[in-house]
Protein backbone atom coordinates (compact mmCIF):
# COMPACT_ATOMS: atom_id res chain seq x y z
CA UNK A 1 0.00 0.00 0.00
CA UNK A 2 1.77 3.46 -0.60
CA UNK A 3 0.19 6.72 0.20
CA UNK A 4 -0.40 9.08 -3.12
CA UNK A 5 -0.67 13.05 -2.92
CA UNK A 6 -1.80 14.34 -5.85
CA UNK A 7 -1.89 18.09 -6.83
CA UNK A 8 -2.96 19.08 -10.28
CA UNK A 9 -1.91 21.71 -12.49
CA UNK A 10 -3.65 25.49 -13.13
CA UNK A 11 -6.83 26.19 -13.03
CA UNK A 12 -7.56 22.55 -11.34
CA UNK A 13 -8.83 21.21 -7.92
CA UNK A 14 -8.76 17.49 -5.83
CA UNK A 15 -11.79 16.89 -8.25
CA UNK A 16 -9.31 16.24 -11.48
CA UNK A 17 -7.97 13.61 -9.77
CA UNK A 18 -11.65 11.45 -8.97
CA UNK A 19 -11.07 8.65 -11.87
CA UNK A 20 -6.82 8.52 -10.75
CA UNK A 21 -7.89 8.19 -6.98
CA UNK A 22 -10.30 5.49 -8.05
CA UNK A 23 -8.02 3.62 -9.95
CA UNK A 24 -5.23 3.90 -7.25
CA UNK A 25 -8.12 2.82 -4.51
CA UNK A 26 -9.29 -0.08 -6.36
CA UNK A 27 -5.31 -0.92 -6.68
CA UNK A 28 -5.37 -0.86 -2.30
CA UNK A 29 -3.34 2.05 -2.31
CA UNK A 30 -4.26 5.34 -0.20
CA UNK A 31 -5.20 8.61 -2.15
CA UNK A 32 -5.02 12.23 -1.14
CA UNK A 33 -6.29 14.83 -4.09
CA UNK A 34 -5.52 18.57 -2.84
CA UNK A 35 -6.67 21.56 -3.69
CA UNK A 36 -4.52 24.86 -3.52
CA UNK A 37 -5.59 27.85 -1.93
CA UNK A 38 -6.95 30.26 -4.57
CA UNK A 39 -8.73 27.15 -6.36
CA UNK A 40 -11.75 25.40 -7.20
CA UNK A 41 -13.27 25.08 -3.57
CA UNK A 42 -10.68 27.38 -2.08
CA UNK A 43 -11.68 30.19 -4.25
CA UNK A 44 -11.28 33.83 -3.02
CA UNK A 45 -8.34 31.90 -0.60
CA UNK A 46 -5.23 35.11 -0.98
CA UNK A 47 -2.75 33.00 -2.65
CA UNK A 48 1.37 33.24 -3.76
CA UNK A 49 3.35 30.35 -5.07
CA UNK A 50 4.93 29.53 -1.32
CA UNK A 51 0.98 29.66 -0.19
CA UNK A 52 0.74 26.48 -2.59
CA UNK A 53 3.44 24.88 -1.46
CA UNK A 54 2.50 25.47 2.48
CA UNK A 55 -0.36 23.65 1.33
CA UNK A 56 1.34 20.67 0.49
CA UNK A 57 3.41 20.62 3.33
CA UNK A 58 0.33 21.18 5.60
CA UNK A 59 -1.34 18.17 4.06
CA UNK A 60 1.23 15.71 4.45
CA UNK A 61 1.17 16.85 8.39
CA UNK A 62 -2.08 17.03 8.75
CA UNK A 63 -2.97 13.66 7.22
CA UNK A 64 0.21 11.85 8.79
CA UNK A 65 1.92 11.03 5.61
CA UNK A 66 5.14 8.98 5.71
CA UNK A 67 6.57 7.31 2.58
CA UNK A 68 4.57 9.74 0.58
CA UNK A 69 4.68 9.73 -3.23
CA UNK A 70 3.95 13.30 -4.22
CA UNK A 71 2.62 13.97 -7.51
CA UNK A 72 2.73 16.95 -9.21
CA UNK A 73 0.94 18.37 -12.59
CA UNK A 74 1.60 20.83 -14.33
CA UNK A 75 2.22 23.72 -12.94
CA UNK A 76 1.73 22.06 -9.47
CA UNK A 77 5.20 20.37 -10.16
CA UNK A 78 6.72 24.00 -9.05
CA UNK A 79 5.30 23.89 -5.50
CA UNK A 80 5.26 19.91 -5.47
CA UNK A 81 9.54 20.34 -6.36
CA UNK A 82 9.82 22.69 -3.52
CA UNK A 83 8.17 20.81 -1.08
CA UNK A 84 9.23 17.27 -1.43
CA UNK A 85 12.72 18.85 -0.05
CA UNK A 86 10.67 19.74 2.76
CA UNK A 87 9.24 17.21 4.48
CA UNK A 88 12.36 15.35 4.27
CA UNK A 89 12.14 11.52 4.85
CA UNK A 90 8.78 11.37 4.64
CA UNK A 91 8.89 11.22 1.19
CA UNK A 92 8.84 8.44 -1.02
CA UNK A 93 9.20 10.01 -4.52
CA UNK A 94 8.43 12.97 -6.37
CA UNK A 95 6.09 12.56 -9.57
CA UNK A 96 6.19 15.14 -12.00
CA UNK A 97 3.07 14.95 -14.39
CA UNK A 98 4.20 16.62 -17.76
CA UNK A 99 5.27 19.51 -15.10
CA UNK A 100 7.00 22.22 -14.71
CA UNK A 101 10.20 21.91 -13.07
CA UNK A 102 11.53 24.57 -10.02
CA UNK A 103 14.46 26.57 -10.39
CA UNK A 104 15.67 28.45 -7.59
CA UNK A 105 15.21 32.42 -8.24
CA UNK A 106 13.26 31.56 -11.17
CA UNK A 107 8.91 31.80 -11.65
CA UNK A 108 6.75 29.12 -13.11
CA UNK A 109 6.43 31.82 -15.91
CA UNK A 110 10.51 32.25 -16.17
CA UNK A 111 12.05 31.02 -19.43
CA UNK A 112 8.72 30.97 -21.88
CA UNK A 113 7.22 33.97 -23.35
CA UNK A 114 4.81 34.98 -20.90
CA UNK A 115 3.70 38.67 -21.27
CA UNK A 116 0.81 37.66 -22.70
CA UNK A 117 -0.21 35.70 -19.60
CA UNK A 118 1.05 38.52 -17.74
CA UNK A 119 -1.28 40.89 -19.39
CA UNK A 120 -4.39 38.52 -18.99
CA UNK A 121 -3.38 38.54 -15.28
CA UNK A 122 -3.38 41.89 -14.78
CA UNK A 123 -6.82 42.55 -16.72
CA UNK A 124 -8.56 39.83 -14.55
CA UNK A 125 -7.96 41.14 -11.34
CA UNK A 126 -4.64 39.18 -10.65
CA UNK A 127 -5.95 35.84 -11.79
CA UNK A 128 -5.32 33.77 -15.08
CA UNK A 129 -8.32 32.83 -16.65
CA UNK A 130 -8.64 29.05 -17.60
CA UNK A 131 -8.55 28.21 -21.31
CA UNK A 132 -11.50 27.97 -24.05
CA UNK A 133 -12.77 24.17 -25.30
CA UNK A 134 -10.80 25.16 -28.60
CA UNK A 135 -7.31 25.72 -26.38
CA UNK A 136 -7.56 21.84 -25.45
CA UNK A 137 -7.78 20.33 -29.14
CA UNK A 138 -5.38 18.09 -30.12
CA UNK A 139 -4.60 16.81 -26.31
CA UNK A 140 -6.40 13.41 -26.89
CA UNK A 141 -9.24 14.27 -24.65
CA UNK A 142 -12.90 13.32 -26.07
CA UNK A 143 -15.54 16.01 -26.04
CA UNK A 144 -17.06 15.03 -23.02
CA UNK A 145 -14.27 15.28 -21.25
CA UNK A 146 -13.00 18.93 -22.58
CA UNK A 147 -16.77 19.73 -21.35
CA UNK A 148 -15.80 18.49 -18.01
CA UNK A 149 -12.17 19.89 -17.88
CA UNK A 150 -14.02 23.64 -18.78
CA UNK A 151 -16.70 23.24 -16.79
CA UNK A 152 -14.83 23.03 -13.37
CA UNK A 153 -11.80 24.85 -14.29
CA UNK A 154 -11.59 27.90 -12.37
CA UNK A 155 -9.13 31.41 -12.90
CA UNK A 156 -5.71 30.72 -11.34
CA UNK A 157 -3.86 33.14 -8.61
CA UNK A 158 -1.39 34.96 -10.64
CA UNK A 159 1.22 35.60 -7.60
CA UNK A 160 1.75 31.84 -7.48
CA UNK A 161 2.82 31.96 -11.07
CA UNK A 162 5.14 35.18 -11.17
CA UNK A 163 6.75 34.56 -7.58
CA UNK A 164 10.18 33.01 -7.51
CA UNK A 165 10.84 29.09 -6.42
CA UNK A 166 12.82 28.87 -3.30
CA UNK A 167 15.35 25.81 -3.15
CA UNK A 168 18.09 24.62 -0.55
CA UNK A 169 19.40 22.02 -2.94
CA UNK A 170 19.06 20.80 -7.10
CA UNK A 171 15.88 18.60 -8.03
CA UNK A 172 17.93 16.29 -9.17
CA UNK A 173 19.01 15.37 -5.82
CA UNK A 174 15.34 14.56 -5.19
CA UNK A 175 14.13 10.52 -6.37
CA UNK A 176 12.02 11.84 -9.33
CA UNK A 177 9.91 10.13 -12.32
CA UNK A 178 9.02 12.55 -14.72
CA UNK A 179 6.15 12.15 -17.17
CA UNK A 180 6.12 13.37 -20.41
CA UNK A 181 3.18 13.69 -21.62
CA UNK A 182 3.80 13.25 -25.97
CA UNK A 183 1.14 15.38 -27.72
CA UNK A 184 2.02 18.10 -25.67
CA UNK A 185 5.73 17.86 -27.05
CA UNK A 186 8.21 15.18 -27.11
CA UNK A 187 10.75 16.43 -25.18
CA UNK A 188 10.88 17.52 -21.11
CA UNK A 189 11.20 21.25 -19.97
CA UNK A 190 14.89 22.18 -20.18
CA UNK A 191 14.65 22.68 -16.24
CA UNK A 192 14.52 18.44 -16.23
CA UNK A 193 17.71 17.84 -18.61
CA UNK A 194 19.96 17.96 -15.09
CA UNK A 195 18.17 16.13 -13.14
CA UNK A 196 17.19 13.39 -15.46
CA UNK A 197 20.99 12.97 -16.20
CA UNK A 198 21.47 12.24 -12.10
CA UNK A 199 20.71 8.90 -12.13
CA UNK A 200 17.99 9.41 -9.39
CA UNK A 201 15.37 10.74 -12.28
CA UNK A 202 13.38 8.41 -14.48
CA UNK A 203 11.85 9.33 -17.38
CA UNK A 204 8.40 7.85 -18.57
CA UNK A 205 6.48 8.72 -21.71
CA UNK A 206 2.52 8.94 -22.05
CA UNK A 207 0.88 9.24 -25.85
CA UNK A 208 -1.69 11.33 -24.80
CA UNK A 209 -1.97 14.79 -24.26
CA UNK A 210 -0.96 16.84 -21.05
CA UNK A 211 -4.10 16.02 -19.19
CA UNK A 212 -3.81 12.07 -18.58
CA UNK A 213 -5.54 12.29 -15.71
CA UNK A 214 -8.67 12.82 -17.64
CA UNK A 215 -7.41 11.44 -20.99
CA UNK A 216 -5.83 8.58 -19.50
CA UNK A 217 -6.61 7.89 -15.91
CA UNK A 218 -6.12 4.22 -15.62
CA UNK A 219 -2.92 4.09 -17.44
CA UNK A 220 -1.45 6.82 -15.47
CA UNK A 221 -2.47 5.36 -11.88
CA UNK A 222 -0.62 1.92 -13.40
CA UNK A 223 2.39 4.38 -13.88
CA UNK A 224 2.32 6.13 -10.75
CA UNK A 225 1.95 2.60 -8.87
CA UNK A 226 5.25 1.87 -10.95
CA UNK A 227 7.12 4.92 -9.76
CA UNK A 228 6.21 4.48 -6.53
CA UNK A 229 8.03 1.02 -6.83
CA UNK A 230 11.01 2.68 -8.46
CA UNK A 231 10.22 0.46 -11.86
Amino acid sequence: MTRFLLVAGAWLGAWAWDEVAAELRTAGHEAHPLTLSGLAGKQGVPAGQQTHVQDIVDEVERSGLRDVVLVGHSYAGVPAGQAAERIGDRLRRVVFVDAAVPVDGESFLSGWPSEDVRRSIDEHDGHWPPPTADDYAGQGLTDEQIARVVGGATPHPGPSLTEPAVLRRPPGELPATYVKCLLDGEEPPPAAAEPLKSGKWELVTMDTGHWPMFSRPRELARILHEAADGR
